[in-house]
C-alpha cells in the first residue's frame, strides 16, 4: 500500500482529488484500508491516474517522488547494505513484500551489469507509465542509498517514449532507448560493487530476520486463488504446471497451498482447468494456430484428449467452436 499511497499523493500534487482518482479507476474508497492490492487494482490506479492528470510524464513523476516508505519494511533493510548489487539482490529476494506486479534481474558484463525489470500483470495489461515509475524508483533509491546523483550507463524501455526526452534526461541523466528488447538500467559495475556509507553488518542481520519472517507471514496468510491462477498463466506451456512447483514459487508447503484454495472453494486442479480452458479458447480463435499445436502448448500428450476437454468446456469440437466464431465475425448465419 505504500506504492499505492505514492500513486495518489503524485497525483493530488497535479490536483487529482483522491476520492475522484478512486471513483474514476472504480475502486471504493474502503479499499485504502486492505493491507494489499490485487495487481489489477493497482493497474486500474495507474490507468486512471494517467488519465486524470493527462499528465504524459506522471510515471517519471511517481517514480522520484518514491520513499523508503513506499516500498514498505524493504526499504528501512536496504539502508544497511553493503553495497548497491547487495541491496538490489535484497530487493530481489523480498520483491513480494514490495509488490506482485513484478520482479528484477541482474545480468553482470566485464564492466557493466543490466538491471532488468520483469513486469508480471495479471488479466489487466500494465500502464507504460508503471514501468517508467519502477526504473525511475530505482535511480531515486540507489541515490538515497549512495548518498550521490546515482545516474546509470544507459537506459532502455521496451515501449514507446511517452513524455517529452528532456523529462527523461532530468531523471536518469544518461541516454534513454525506446522499443527495445527490454527494459531495464546499465549501471558501472564499479558503482554497484562501491561499499556503500550506511553499511552495518550487524544491523543487516537484524533486517534480514525481520524481513524473511514477514515474507514468510505473507506467504502463508496471502496466498490466493489469483495468486495460482496468474501463476499458472505464465507457467502454461507442454509441460503441465504442478501443484508442488506452484507451491514453491509462492513460499507455501503443497498442504499450505491446498488449504488456503479449499478455503477459498477452490483446487489446483480446477483452477488448472480454468486457464486451460481460457488460453485454448484464446488459442482456439485464432485460425492460423493449429488444433495439435494448440493441444502440445497446452500441455496435452495426445489431440484427442484435447478434444475431449473442448467439448467439455463449450459443448463444441474445437473445429466446430473455430468456425462458429468465425461465421460470427463475419455476420453469416451458423
Amino acid at each position: 500500500m505504500g506504492w499505492v499511497r505514492t500513486v495518489i499523493e503524485a497525483a493530488r500534487q497535479l490536483g487529482v482529488d483522491p476520492g475522484a482518482l478512486l471513483k474514476a479507476a472504480g475502486i471504493p474508497e474502503a479499499d485504502l484500508q486492505a493491507e494489499r492490492w490485487p495487481i489489477d487494482h493497482i493497474t486500474r490506479l495507474w490507468h486512471a491516474a494517467q488519465a486524470c492528470t493527462g499528465d504524459p510524464g506522471f510515471g517519471l513523476k511517481v517514480g522520484t517522488g518514491v520513499s523508503p516508505a513506499s516500498i514498505n519494511v524493504v526499504g528501512f533493510a536496504l539502508q544497511s547494505a553493503a553495497t548497491l548489487r547487495e541491496a538490489i539482490v535484497m530487493v530481489q529476494k523480498y520483491q513480494r513484500l514490495i509488490s506482485d506486479g513484478g520482479r528484477f534481474q541482474m545480468l553482470a558484463g566485464q564492466t557493466a551489469t543490466w538491471v532488468v525489470y520483469h513486469p508480471q500483470q495479471g488479466r489487466l495489461a500494465f500502464s507504460p507509465a508503471q514501468i517508467e515509475a519502477v526504473l525511475a524508483t530505482v535511480v531515486r533509491l540507489a541515490g538515497w542509498l549512495t548518498g550521490t546523483a546515482f545516474r546509470p550507463v544507459r537506459v532502455q524501455f521496451s515501449q514507446a517514449q511517452l513524455a517529452p526526452a528532456q523529462d527523461y534526461r532530468r531523471v536518469f541523466g544518461c541516454p534513454v532507448e525506446f522499443e527495445q528488447a527490454l527494459s531495464g538500467l546499465l549501471v558501472d559495475n564499479a558503482v554497484l560493487d562501491q561499499p556503500l556509507p550506511q553499511a552495518d553488518a550487524q544491523l543487516a542481520q537484524m533486517h534480514e530476520r525481520y524481513t524473511a519472517a514477514r515474507l514468510a507471514a505473507l506467504a502463508i496468510d496471502s496466498v490466493s486463488a489469483p495468486d495460482v491462477r496468474q501463476w499458472l498463466r505464465l507457467q502454461m506451456g507442454p509441460q503441465v504446471p504442478r501443484r508442488a512447483q506452484a507451491a514453491q514459487a509462492l513460499g507455501v508447503s503443497e498442504r499450505t497451498l491446498a488449504r488456503r484454495l479449499a478455503a477459498q472453494g477452490q483446487t489446483f486442479e480446477s483452477l488448472l482447468d480454468e486457464v486451460r480452458r481460457e488460453l485454448a479458447l484464446q488459442a482456439v480463435a485464432d485460425p492460423q494456430r493449429s488444433l495439435a499445436e494448440i493441444a502440445q502448448s497446452l500441455g496435452f500428450a495426445e489431440a484427442s484428449t484435447f478434444y475431449r476437454a473442448f467439448c467439455r468446456w463449450t459443448g463444441l469440437p474445437p473445429v466446430r467452436w473455430r468456425r462458429q466464431g468465425q461465421q460470427a465475425a463475419s455476420g453469416r448465419p451458423s
